[in-house]
């Protein structure tokens, strides 16, 4: 017999649950306080609980999995069809279960506290790398109103900032240039924070082995190793790899009518922080030229950004066939990389 389906809406203080009992076919909709759903779901035969991926869904869905229930995480996008009417947060839960029973939903993988850790490193560094991008954009341009011109890029932005410094504490008033000073021994501090992160991904890099499986191939580094590994999960949840590179927006978008399909530009779906690593690490590998003859007749025929935005979907491949065997990368599979 199948195990009845609960859609659960989550929040902070109440949560809402959506069910429809296999055996009798009775629809149930609880209202629930958070310190109500475990106590509930303690006292419920094992059911098949569906939440949608988003803020505390992983740590519910750990703690209901050691309840001995089956969780999955639904991604919202499948989600937002079936809300007809008004939102609330019955329409919600109700959305969910209905969403769960579709044959194309969309699901991620429950991650782990030590998978959802390094994600949060990530998110850390990120942040501090806007605002130190932040603090070095409005360093440049008060200094470009007084005729100094800063070259691009942070090494060699750091590398003239304290000449330029010195040579306006002449010209210009002391409360400025003192204000200025400071904005810099910011930025330095936000560089030391970041060191610092990095750091420690890199001590997470080396006591995890698929980290160290995915740094064998080209284009994939540090932060790219230790985000994919995080974020993925389980790999096998992917049918295939190019399931995966469209999960990663990495593959065109299509538009059709009349029998008619016309392929655009990259769909861009899914999160923008991983596929932003695999571009970048394609645009290494495509730039050092340590790639094979298909790259090369590739960069003959179509632009640069094609043909790092192509590179990048093979990555993500590779990514996926490493994670999800037990072989490590090996460059004569994976034709198109290397030669």
């Amino acid at each position: 017999m199948k195990p009845t389906v609960i859609g659960m809406d989550i929040a902070k203080h109440v949560f809402q649950l959506h069910a429809v009992m296999a055996q009798t076919g009775e629809i149930q909709r609880i209202k629930l306080k958070r310190n109500q759903v475990i106590e509930f779901f303690t006292r419920r035969e094992p059911s098949l609980v569906v939440m949608e991926a988003c803020g505390s869904a992983h740590c519910w869905a750990r703690q209901l999995m050691s309840l001995g229930h089956d969780v999955k995480l639904i991604a919202p996008r499948s989600v937002r069809p079936f809300v007809l009417r008004n939102k609330t947060d019955a329409a919600d839960a109700r959305a969910i279960w209905t969403a769960a029973q579709q044959p194309d939903a969309r699901f991620v993988a429950v991650k782990t506290e030590a998978q959802q850790a390094i994600l949060a490193l990530h998110r850390l560094r990120a942040q501090l790398m806007k605002f130190r991008i932040m603090q070095t954009n409005a360093l440049r341009g008060l200094l470009y109103e007084f005729g100094e011109v800063l070259p691009e890029g942070y090494r060699a932005f750091a590398d003239n900032i304290s000449a330029c410094l010195a040579r306006v504490a002449d010209r210009l008033p002391g409360l400025l240039v003192d204000s200025l000073r400071e904005q810099w021994t910011r930025v330095q501090a936000i560089d030391g924070e970041i060191a610092v992160l990095e750091r420690r991904l890199a001590q997470a890099f080396r006591n995890n082995e698929d980290c160290r499986k995915l740094s064998d191939s080209p284009g994939v580094g540090l932060l790219t190793a230790t985000a994919m590994a995080a974020a993925i999960g389980d790999a096998r949840n992917f049918k295939s790899g190019r399931e995966f590179a469209a999960w990663l927006g990495l593959v065109p978008r299509q538009i059709g009518t009349g029998g008619r399909v016309r392929q655009l530009g990259l769909s861009k779906r899914g999160d923008t922080y991983l596929r932003t690593l695999l571009m970048h690490g394609a645009r290494s590998v495509v730039l050092r030229g340590k790639h094979s003859d298909w790259v090369d007749a590739l960069l003959s025929r179509r632009p640069f950004n094609v043909a790092v935005a192509a590179v990048a979907n093979k990555l993500a491949r590779t990514i996926w066939a490493v994670l999800a065997h037990t072989d490590r990368y090996q460059p004569v599979q994976a034709a198109g990389l290397t030669n």
